[in-house]
């Protein structure tokens, strides 16, 4: 397993882009200076010694030292021992609604974003529990197996969007079932389904895969995302053109609270409301609590095996070479095209 220690001074990355931009503003207006003593033939004959090609390479040289350096101060490692322990805590599957109805703006920034901002609030609370997501919307499948990587979890949520799914609808009984088939045999662990959607263009029967999943001792919770009185979908975030019918009118996506409360009835667990504020959340939250937690088996990494030695002996070959690279030509070398 490959992982960054320090992952936030990745950021510090985005100093090389702007340093290549002033770099080459530089040689832009430094061009534009010199044409003003004549033609660019004649200032090359009165400058022999100047080479065009050698700053260059010496700013080549410097911006991947210094994107060297700063993957270094990451601390990137590599898993070196595995171990498999066994930990109490809960099994949750989370089933996501990404139809194109969840861009709807009535919660803000819109449902989808919503949704995924509750998610990663409640990975924030989890502690040795396993998380397993699957995206729906006229199709299901498996975003993320489950796991208790909370990093990679959080990384995939961040990643889904409505464009993962082709096929439009509300395939919820479908999500259902999928969740259902990926957790674990062991009967003493606490089992999960959270249903996060706003009900849009309900296409199957999720009641009955609610209470089939309920016969296999797993819950089924509902998070209703939106609002009852509607809101119309822009057809990209923050667009003020949305989505219409065939008629050319503007199509307005109203949460079914109806069906999330009879499928959460059904699966013998709770429906919730989600809003701008965190009370789904903790809702949620407190209703995992209350399961019963078992021996939760997954293998870590123990160990790990530092790799930025070998970011900065390339840093350092990097910058041995910028140093001993002349901007002019050395006479010696003159007749070296190598740089021309």
């Amino acid at each position: 397993m490959f992982r960054f220690a320090n992952p936030e001074y990745l950021y510090l990355l985005i100093i090389i882009p702007i340093l290549i931009l002033a770099f080459f503003f530089y040689r832009y207006r430094r061009a534009s200076y010199l044409k003003s003593f004549g033609e660019n033939s004649l200032v090359k004959m009165l400058m022999p010694s100047v080479s065009s090609a050698r700053p260059i390479v010496k700013f080549a040289f410097f911006s991947l030292a210094l994107a060297a350096i700063i993957v270094a101060l990451a601390e990137p490692q590599i898993g070196a021992k595995k171990e498999s322990v066994k930990r109490k805590g809960v099994e949750v599957m989370v089933a996501l609604d990404i139809s194109n109805s969840m861009m709807a703006e009535d919660v803000v920034p819109n449902r989808l974003e919503r949704s995924k901002q509750i998610l990663l609030k409640m990975i924030d609370n989890m502690n040795n529990d396993k998380l397993g997501v699957v995206v729906f919307a006229g199709d299901a499948f498996v975003q993320l197996p489950m796991t208790g990587d909370y990093k990679s979890a959080k990384l995939f949520i961040s990643s889904i969007s409505t464009s993962m799914v082709s096929r439009q609808g509300t395939a919820i009984g479908k999500a259902v079932d999928i969740c259902a088939r990926s957790f674990s045999d062991r009967e003493n662990v606490g089992r999960s389904i959270i249903i996060i959607t706003d009900g849009e263009n309900h296409e199957d029967d999720a009641v009955a895969s609610a209470q089939k999943a309920v016969e296999q001792g797993i819950q089924v919770n509902v998070v209703g995302i939106g609002k009852p009185e509607g809101s119309l979908i822009p057809l990209s975030p923050g667009s003020n053109d949305y989505k219409k019918d065939r008629s050319g009118n503007p199509v307005v996506s109203k949460l079914n609270e109806q069906m999330g409360q009879n499928i959460a009835e059904a699966g013998n667990g709770i429906y919730v409301r989600a809003d701008n504020s965190n009370g789904a959340l903790n809702e949620l939250n407190s209703n995992l609590e209350k399961l019963s937690s078992g021996d939760i088996e997954a293998e870590v990494y123990s160990a790990f095996n530092e790799q930025f030695q070998i970011c900065l002996w390339i840093a350092l070959v990097l910058l041995l070479l910028e140093f001993c690279l002349l901007e002019k030509k050395n006479k010696l070398f003159s007749n070296v095209k190598l740089f021309e």
